[in-house]
Protein backbone atom coordinates (compact mmCIF):
# COMPACT_ATOMS: atom_id res chain seq x y z
CA UNK A 1 0.00 0.00 0.00
CA UNK A 2 1.27 3.46 -0.91
CA UNK A 3 0.30 5.26 1.99
CA UNK A 4 0.50 2.75 4.46
CA UNK A 5 0.89 4.28 8.01
CA UNK A 6 -0.05 7.54 7.14
CA UNK A 7 -2.07 10.34 8.50
CA UNK A 8 -4.20 12.74 5.97
CA UNK A 9 -6.23 15.39 6.66
CA UNK A 10 -8.33 16.28 3.63
CA UNK A 11 -10.25 19.11 3.31
CA UNK A 12 -13.50 19.43 1.06
CA UNK A 13 -13.82 15.68 1.41
CA UNK A 14 -17.79 15.88 1.53
CA UNK A 15 -17.93 15.30 -2.20
CA UNK A 16 -16.43 15.46 -5.75
CA UNK A 17 -12.32 15.27 -6.05
CA UNK A 18 -11.97 15.52 -2.16
CA UNK A 19 -14.38 12.64 -1.63
CA UNK A 20 -12.72 10.51 -4.50
CA UNK A 21 -9.27 11.18 -2.68
CA UNK A 22 -10.22 10.14 0.56
CA UNK A 23 -11.89 6.94 -0.56
CA UNK A 24 -8.61 6.44 -2.80
CA UNK A 25 -5.90 7.42 0.00
CA UNK A 26 -8.02 4.94 2.52
CA UNK A 27 -7.53 2.06 0.16
CA UNK A 28 -3.70 3.17 -0.36
CA UNK A 29 -3.70 2.27 3.45
CA UNK A 30 -3.85 6.16 5.31
CA UNK A 31 -5.42 7.15 8.12
CA UNK A 32 -8.05 9.73 6.68
CA UNK A 33 -9.77 12.73 8.58
CA UNK A 34 -12.67 13.97 6.00
CA UNK A 35 -13.10 17.46 6.76
CA UNK A 36 -15.88 19.51 5.76
CA UNK A 37 -19.06 22.13 6.52
CA UNK A 38 -20.59 19.62 4.98
CA UNK A 39 -21.43 17.09 8.04
CA UNK A 40 -24.21 14.69 6.68
CA UNK A 41 -22.09 14.18 3.33
CA UNK A 42 -18.95 13.97 4.97
CA UNK A 43 -20.07 11.26 7.32
CA UNK A 44 -21.68 9.32 4.58
CA UNK A 45 -18.00 9.59 3.21
CA UNK A 46 -16.80 8.01 6.33
CA UNK A 47 -18.91 5.65 6.11
CA UNK A 48 -17.83 4.34 2.80
CA UNK A 49 -14.61 4.15 3.66
CA UNK A 50 -15.09 2.35 7.00
CA UNK A 51 -17.67 0.04 5.55
CA UNK A 52 -14.49 -1.16 2.94
CA UNK A 53 -12.18 -1.97 6.30
CA UNK A 54 -10.47 1.64 6.09
CA UNK A 55 -9.93 3.99 8.62
CA UNK A 56 -11.47 7.73 8.64
CA UNK A 57 -13.49 10.18 10.88
CA UNK A 58 -14.61 13.14 10.12
CA UNK A 59 -14.24 16.70 11.11
CA UNK A 60 -16.57 19.43 10.82
CA UNK A 61 -14.22 22.46 9.44
CA UNK A 62 -14.72 26.23 7.86
CA UNK A 63 -11.40 26.80 5.96
CA UNK A 64 -11.35 30.12 6.51
CA UNK A 65 -11.55 29.88 10.43
CA UNK A 66 -8.58 29.68 12.37
CA UNK A 67 -9.69 28.30 15.40
CA UNK A 68 -11.64 25.51 13.63
CA UNK A 69 -8.12 24.67 11.83
CA UNK A 70 -6.58 24.39 15.03
CA UNK A 71 -9.24 22.42 16.26
CA UNK A 72 -9.33 20.18 13.13
CA UNK A 73 -5.27 19.98 13.55
CA UNK A 74 -5.34 18.61 16.98
CA UNK A 75 -8.50 16.31 16.23
CA UNK A 76 -6.11 14.77 13.63
CA UNK A 77 -3.78 14.37 15.92
CA UNK A 78 -5.61 12.82 18.99
CA UNK A 79 -7.35 10.27 16.70
CA UNK A 80 -4.01 8.98 15.17
CA UNK A 81 -0.97 10.54 16.38
CA UNK A 82 0.40 11.87 12.92
CA UNK A 83 -0.14 13.89 10.47
CA UNK A 84 1.89 12.76 7.58
CA UNK A 85 0.09 14.94 4.22
CA UNK A 86 -2.49 17.50 4.16
CA UNK A 87 -4.77 18.21 0.95
CA UNK A 88 -6.04 21.56 0.73
CA UNK A 89 -8.84 20.97 -1.48
CA UNK A 90 -11.63 23.07 -0.26
CA UNK A 91 -13.07 25.88 -2.68
CA UNK A 92 -15.25 27.91 -4.30
CA UNK A 93 -16.43 28.05 -7.96
CA UNK A 94 -15.91 31.83 -9.53
CA UNK A 95 -19.06 31.06 -12.04
CA UNK A 96 -22.02 32.08 -9.24
CA UNK A 97 -22.13 35.69 -9.60
CA UNK A 98 -23.33 37.63 -12.70
CA UNK A 99 -20.93 40.35 -11.40
CA UNK A 100 -17.33 39.01 -12.68
CA UNK A 101 -15.90 42.42 -10.27
CA UNK A 102 -18.39 42.03 -7.15
CA UNK A 103 -16.60 42.80 -4.01
CA UNK A 104 -18.82 40.71 -1.78
CA UNK A 105 -17.47 37.76 -4.23
CA UNK A 106 -14.02 39.01 -4.06
CA UNK A 107 -14.38 38.85 -0.56
CA UNK A 108 -15.77 34.69 -0.25
CA UNK A 109 -13.89 33.65 -2.99
CA UNK A 110 -10.35 34.87 -1.68
CA UNK A 111 -11.33 33.99 2.12
CA UNK A 112 -12.44 30.37 1.14
CA UNK A 113 -9.91 29.78 -1.63
CA UNK A 114 -6.68 31.44 -0.74
CA UNK A 115 -6.78 32.23 3.08
CA UNK A 116 -8.16 28.54 3.74
CA UNK A 117 -4.79 27.10 2.08
CA UNK A 118 -2.89 29.90 3.79
CA UNK A 119 -4.76 29.00 7.10
CA UNK A 120 -4.17 24.94 6.19
CA UNK A 121 -0.72 25.39 5.97
CA UNK A 122 0.09 27.24 9.08
CA UNK A 123 -1.28 24.56 11.33
CA UNK A 124 0.17 21.91 9.61
CA UNK A 125 3.54 22.70 8.55
CA UNK A 126 4.71 22.96 12.48
CA UNK A 127 3.44 19.45 13.08
CA UNK A 128 4.99 17.82 9.95
CA UNK A 129 8.30 20.17 11.05
CA UNK A 130 7.91 18.02 14.51
CA UNK A 131 7.49 14.90 12.74
CA UNK A 132 10.54 14.88 10.61
CA UNK A 133 8.61 15.90 7.46
CA UNK A 134 5.33 15.32 5.51
CA UNK A 135 3.52 15.68 1.74
CA UNK A 136 1.52 19.08 1.37
CA UNK A 137 -1.06 18.99 -1.94
CA UNK A 138 -2.86 21.96 -2.92
CA UNK A 139 -5.76 22.08 -5.03
CA UNK A 140 -4.93 25.07 -7.58
CA UNK A 141 -6.69 25.22 -11.32
CA UNK A 142 -6.16 26.24 -14.47
CA UNK A 143 -7.54 29.04 -13.46
CA UNK A 144 -4.58 30.04 -11.49
CA UNK A 145 -2.28 29.99 -14.65
CA UNK A 146 -4.55 31.38 -17.46
CA UNK A 147 -7.58 34.12 -17.82
CA UNK A 148 -10.98 32.57 -19.01
CA UNK A 149 -14.34 34.42 -19.64
CA UNK A 150 -17.48 34.32 -17.45
CA UNK A 151 -15.39 33.47 -14.58
CA UNK A 152 -14.74 36.02 -11.53
CA UNK A 153 -11.65 37.19 -11.28
CA UNK A 154 -11.03 36.46 -7.84
CA UNK A 155 -11.25 32.88 -8.67
CA UNK A 156 -8.15 33.34 -11.06
CA UNK A 157 -6.53 36.01 -8.32
CA UNK A 158 -6.97 32.83 -5.60
CA UNK A 159 -6.04 29.88 -7.57
CA UNK A 160 -3.08 31.82 -8.77
CA UNK A 161 -2.62 33.12 -4.92
CA UNK A 162 -2.29 28.84 -4.40
CA UNK A 163 0.44 28.30 -6.64
CA UNK A 164 2.64 31.16 -5.43
CA UNK A 165 1.98 29.99 -2.01
CA UNK A 166 2.83 26.48 -2.65
CA UNK A 167 6.37 27.40 -3.89
CA UNK A 168 6.53 29.87 -0.87
CA UNK A 169 6.59 27.00 1.51
CA UNK A 170 8.30 24.50 -0.72
CA UNK A 171 10.99 26.77 -0.93
CA UNK A 172 10.76 27.72 2.45
CA UNK A 173 10.17 24.00 3.85
CA UNK A 174 12.44 22.27 1.34
CA UNK A 175 14.67 21.70 4.53
CA UNK A 176 12.45 20.61 6.81
CA UNK A 177 11.53 17.40 4.26
CA UNK A 178 8.40 18.78 3.36
CA UNK A 179 7.19 18.89 0.26
CA UNK A 180 4.24 21.38 -1.21
CA UNK A 181 3.09 20.69 -4.36
CA UNK A 182 -0.02 21.93 -6.37
CA UNK A 183 -2.56 20.38 -8.58
CA UNK A 184 -4.09 22.34 -11.45
CA UNK A 185 -7.11 20.16 -12.84
CA UNK A 186 -8.85 21.36 -15.80
CA UNK A 187 -12.24 21.09 -16.52
CA UNK A 188 -14.00 18.95 -14.11
CA UNK A 189 -17.92 17.77 -12.71
CA UNK A 190 -19.52 21.40 -12.13
CA UNK A 191 -18.99 21.75 -8.70
CA UNK A 192 -21.92 22.45 -5.93
CA UNK A 193 -21.35 25.99 -5.96
CA UNK A 194 -21.17 25.90 -9.39
CA UNK A 195 -23.57 28.10 -12.32
CA UNK A 196 -22.32 29.29 -15.41
CA UNK A 197 -19.63 26.75 -15.77
CA UNK A 198 -22.86 24.05 -15.10
CA UNK A 199 -24.95 24.73 -17.96
CA UNK A 200 -24.28 22.37 -20.86
CA UNK A 201 -24.03 24.89 -23.17
CA UNK A 202 -21.07 26.52 -21.91
CA UNK A 203 -19.55 23.55 -20.66
CA UNK A 204 -19.90 22.18 -24.30
CA UNK A 205 -18.00 25.57 -25.66
CA UNK A 206 -15.22 24.81 -22.97
CA UNK A 207 -14.47 21.05 -24.18
CA UNK A 208 -13.93 22.59 -27.50
CA UNK A 209 -10.99 24.10 -26.03
CA UNK A 210 -9.64 20.91 -24.13
CA UNK A 211 -7.39 18.55 -26.80
CA UNK A 212 -8.05 15.60 -25.26
CA UNK A 213 -12.19 16.74 -25.98
CA UNK A 214 -13.46 15.47 -22.64
CA UNK A 215 -14.07 16.37 -19.13
CA UNK A 216 -12.01 15.16 -16.39
CA UNK A 217 -12.94 12.71 -13.81
CA UNK A 218 -12.77 13.22 -10.11
CA UNK A 219 -10.67 10.06 -9.37
CA UNK A 220 -8.12 11.41 -12.35
CA UNK A 221 -7.09 14.54 -10.00
CA UNK A 222 -7.28 12.14 -6.77
CA UNK A 223 -4.72 9.62 -8.35
CA UNK A 224 -2.35 12.64 -9.17
CA UNK A 225 -2.77 13.46 -5.31
CA UNK A 226 -2.05 9.99 -4.62
CA UNK A 227 1.21 9.78 -5.94
CA UNK A 228 2.54 13.54 -4.78
CA UNK A 229 1.50 12.27 -1.28
CA UNK A 230 3.03 9.30 -1.58
CA UNK A 231 7.21 8.79 -1.22
CA UNK A 232 7.41 7.92 -4.86
CA UNK A 233 7.68 11.81 -5.16
CA UNK A 234 9.97 11.90 -2.61
CA UNK A 235 12.07 14.59 -4.27
CA UNK A 236 9.35 16.52 -5.76
CA UNK A 237 8.65 19.84 -4.91
CA UNK A 238 7.48 23.00 -5.73
CA UNK A 239 5.92 21.67 -8.83
CA UNK A 240 2.67 22.35 -10.39
CA UNK A 241 0.79 19.16 -11.87
CA UNK A 242 -1.84 19.83 -14.12
CA UNK A 243 -4.50 17.05 -14.91
CA UNK A 244 -6.28 19.36 -17.69
CA UNK A 245 -6.40 16.85 -21.18
CA UNK A 246 -3.98 19.15 -22.59
CA UNK A 247 -5.82 22.15 -21.66
CA UNK A 248 -2.76 24.46 -20.88
CA UNK A 249 -0.61 23.29 -23.86
CA UNK A 250 -2.78 24.77 -26.52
Amino acid sequence: MRLENKAALITGAASGMGASMARIFAREGAKVVVADRLDEDGRQVVAEITQANGAATFRHLDVTSEPEWQAAVDGTLAEFGRLDILVNDAGLSGSAVEDLFDTAAWDQLMSVNARGVFLGMKFAIPIMKAAGGGSIINISSISGIAGQHGIHVAYNASKGAIRTLTKAAAVQHGADNIRVNSIHPGLMPPMRSSKRTADPEVRAKMLQQVPMGRAGRPEEVANAALFLASDEASYITGAELWVDGGYLAT
